[in-house]
């Protein structure tokens, strides 16, 4: 929300002598931030950039041919100094006599469209020039550039530029408001905070001073519109009036400084004074040109879904059927609330308009708003909610302002559809709550000033509580704890007691389990040198197939054209952030995620299922002095996803060949029979889509099922053996096409007790094993918990293992 200092000064109260007694701009950020209204930035206001500082009134002497060039005059220029200034001049009507403007060395001049130039000294075609004589375009005041800026003769030299024109200044506060805060919307709704918060502090009594809105003159015929609400859900209250003989033309400057200094671009007198008073008071207004309403007619309606509407901006739009719509008798006029029609708005040739001061239902509002990609001014306060006791008296102020300035005369009494009036909101405050909440003891008179002053409407009082009438513009109150944070606001956030001690009540967490094997593996993870990554749960539909693409969570309103899909999967997104590592030449990554993929299934119902997601590429030791780093591969993040799972309490895992074709190769991770996910390399065609040039190993396992599995895994602790391993290894030649699983499960098999791990260390291939043949070197280690094991005993075990392999799998053992 953007705030004028000049402009809400006139709404706040005077000092206790009577006088104006402003409150500066340094305390005024203070005292809005103290009562909830954040302050985000406060910024210098100048109508025209740089304020024509430097600037002076200087007039020219002498005008003569520059000698070396056709196109430029040497002249000397009187600007009240002591010696005139020699200034070299390319404008056309340069001439002896002129009062002009001229920026000496050393000042600045903000030109239009162009960046800030400071001048100096220098020489123009071999002649001495100490400034520059100022076309109007030059200096930010106006657009043209066919000659230098010739000022009234009547102008003095050396006088200050800004002196001669009409500079506005201004300081412009940008407040971040929470969502609840709508009464706050307005110059209007401030001041009546920052008032309420001076008659508090500094005893300034009186309230926001708020223009007196005059009685409208007395219309004794029959109106000429007819107007009617069908849908009075989404539009409660429906006011209007007539004015005839308006004269569209500019806005008077004062108007066009206070819109331009909050950055609304004025466009004609009508409009102006809609968006002064939007920004005043908060309601938002419609002007119509009423000689453009079809039948006379006026009716709030919805239409038929899919309706063809041309807005302002010339897009045909279709309508939704929740859509409240602003009709005559040919149809749509406006979208209510949210944005005009092409053909029913005020145009230079406009005569006669109907005025419009309505209440929307807020989230009729803000459905419309949305679906249509139109985050207006109005709409933002509609679907906030706006004071529905309002809407005339807004009505009363534009109308004195567009007589004052456009003319014209009032062609209808006030139309006021209001079939079922809203009533206050009742809250009861008792005063020890307000005390408990606070921390702190407030005197009654005080708490009834502090609420009377925000509008609040004191219908009962009692020795220990008050019955309080909410006022409209305050929607969201409706509990005693909202009252009571009304209190500490205009008390000042600031004031609000620290207590020395707090009592609480701890939480119980319904699910910390989960958390904290969450946490566990992430810490696990991070010391071994992995970094978690968070990405956007939207993503683009083009990095997926249409077979991918049928099960897919469509956004109804996308964010862009990038932003249009719930992610099916993990990857894609994954591999962005991977890009925009290798794009700024961090190439040694190992990432990790936790995240959640969106599907609809075959019942139409939304899943959401959420994953842990390992990402390996680059190095996973970098070059050093002793010599070359190695690289990540697949079977680093292969041992890093078994620990995972193994820390989860996850036993009995098992890989198979079928993988994904997001994968050039990659394995099926299987948890007894439930496959857990998978691991492999990314394919060269998904790696070539986000352009990334080196290889990335992936893992995306279902962190539901770990959680599941995790859960009815019953850990059971047992003492260290006091007895010593024994390990044995033997090398086998096996054929080139059997895998080393092959071999752990014949092992498997024998069902050796006293076996505690099969290891695989050496692979080694070569012509002379024989075609085909490979040899594969395994360590087995036994343990026996009660005794030392003899070498008979490992002996006979290790003939067993032999003979299985070379009767199962025709192993030859090699000496």
């Amino acid at each position: 929300m953007t705030i004028s200092y000049n402009w809400l000064s006139e709404y706040l109260p005077a000092g206790q002598t009577g006088l104006s007694d402003k409150v500066q701009p340094e305390r005024l950020s203070q005292i809005l931030t103290s009562i909830g209204l954040e302050v985000e930035a406060v910024e210098h206001y100048e109508s025209h950039k740089g304020g024509l500082k430097g600037l002076v009134v200087g007039e020219v002497l002498t005008c003569e041919k520059h000698p070396n060039a056709d196109k430029l005059k040497l002249t000397t220029v009187n600007t009240g100094a002591a010696e005139p200034l020699k200034i070299v001049c390319g404008a056309p009507n340069v001439a002896v006599g002129q009062k002009v403007i001229v920026a000496p060395i050393g000042t600045t001049i903000y030109p239009l469209n162009a960046e800030p130039l400071t001048m100096k000294a220098a020489k123009i075609r071999g002649e001495e020039s100490q400034g520059m004589i100022c076309a109007e375009d030059e200096v930010g005041l106006g657009n043209a550039h066919d000659g230098i800026l010739v000022l009234p003769e009547t102008s003095r030299p050396g006088t200050p530029v800004a002196e001669l024109f009409n500079i506005y200044t201004d300081t412009i506060f940008e407040i971040g408001l929470t969502p609840n805060r709508m009464d706050a919307m307005s110059h209007w709704g401030v001041a009546r905070d920052v008032s309420a918060y001076l008659a508090h502090h500094d005893k300034k009594n009186g309230g926001a001073r708020l223009p007196a809105i005059k009685a409208l003159p007395v219309f004794k015929g029959k109106n000429p519109l007819d107007v009617s609400v069908e849908n009075t859900a989404a539009c409660p209250r429906y006011s209007g009036i007539s004015i005839n003989n308006v004269t569209i033309a500019p806005s008077p400057q004062w108007l066009q400084d206070k819109l331009k200094s909050i950055g609304v671009k004025p466009i004609s007198n009508i409009v102006d004074i809609t968006n002064f008073i939007l920004h005043e008071t908060g309601q938002p207004l419609h002007a119509f040109d009423a000689d453009k309403i079809s039948g006379q007619k006026i009716i709030v309606k919805n239409l038929p879904q899919d309706t063809p509407f041309v807005t302002l901006d010339g897009k045909e739009r279709k309508l939704n059927s929740f859509d409240l719509m602003i009709c005559d008798n040919n149809g749509g006029m406006c979208i209510g609330g949210v944005y005009g029609g092409l053909n029913s708005g005020v145009t230079d040739v406009t005569k006669n308009i109907f005025l419009e001061s309505a209440c929307f239902d807020s989230i009729t509002i803000r459905k419309t708003s949305f679906s249509h990609g139109l985050r207006t001014d109005a709409a933002t306060r509609f679907e906030k909610g706006t004071d529905i006791s309002a809407t005339v008296n807004v009505l009363k102020r534009a109308v004195e302002l567009i007589l004052e300035i456009c003319g014209g005369e009032v062609a209808s009494g006030i139309i006021d559809i209001y079939p079922e009036e809203k009533p206050k909101t009742s809250v009861t405050l008792k005063y020890h709550y307000l005390k408990k909440l606070s921390g702190k003891n407030y005197h009654p008179d005080a708490v009834k000033k502090i609420l009377t002053a925000l509008g609040f409407v004191i219908e009962k009082e009692d020795i220990d509580s008050l019955k309080i009438a909410v006022p409209y513009h305050k929607p969201d109150i409706s509990l005693p704890a909202d009252i009571v944070e009304e209190i500490l606001r205009i008390d000042g956030l600031d004031n609000v007691t620290i207590p020395t001690s707090i009592t609480m009540t701890p939480a119980v967490e319904e699910n910390r389990a989960a958390e904290v094997l969450k946490e566990k593996v992430a810490n696990y993870l991070v010391g071994l040198g992995f970094n978690e990554t968070l990405t956007n749960s939207i993503t683009n539909k083009a990095y997926f197939s249409e077979d991918e693409l049928a099960s897919v969570v469509k956004m109804k309103n996308s964010l862009s054209a990038e932003l249009n899909i719930m992610r099916p999967q993990m990857l894609e997104t994954g591999l962005e952030i991977v890009a925009h590592n290798l794009n700024r030449k961090n190439e040694n990554l190992r990432l990790f995620e936790y995240g959640k993929t969106y599907a609809v299934n075959g019942k139409g119902e939304f899943e959401e299922p959420e994953h842990i997601c390992l990402y390996l590429t680059g190095k996973k030791l970098a070059d050093g002095w002793k010599g070359k780093g190695s690289a990540n591969d697949f079977y680093t993040l292969k041992g890093t996803v078994e620990k995972v799972l193994a820390l989860a309490g996850i036993s009995g895992i098992s890989f198979d060949e079928a993988g994904s074709a997001q994968l050039k190769y990659g394995l099926t991770i299987l948890a007894g029979k439930e496959i857990i996910g998978q691991i492999g390399l990314v394919n060269k065609k998904m790696l070539e889509r986000f352009d990334v040039k080196q290889p990335v190993f992936f893992a995306d396992l279902s962190w539901d099922l770990i959680l599941k599995k995790s859960k009815a895994d019953k850990v059971q602790f047992k003492p260290l053996s006091k007895f010593p391993a024994v390990q044995r290894d033997i090398a086998v030649i096996i054929s080139k096409e059997l895998k080393y699983a092959a071999v752990e499960e014949q092992v498997k098999k024998l069902n050796l007790k006293k076996l505690q791990s099969v290891q695989l260390f050496d692979v080694f291939e070569s012509e002379k094993l024989g075609a085909g043949k490979k040899s594969i070197a395994v360590n087995f280690t036994f343990l026996d918990e009660e005794k030392t094991l003899t070498d008979g005993e490992i002996d006979g075990w290790m003939k067993k293992i032999m003979q299985v392999l070379e009767r199962e799998l025709q192993a030859e053992i090699r000496k």
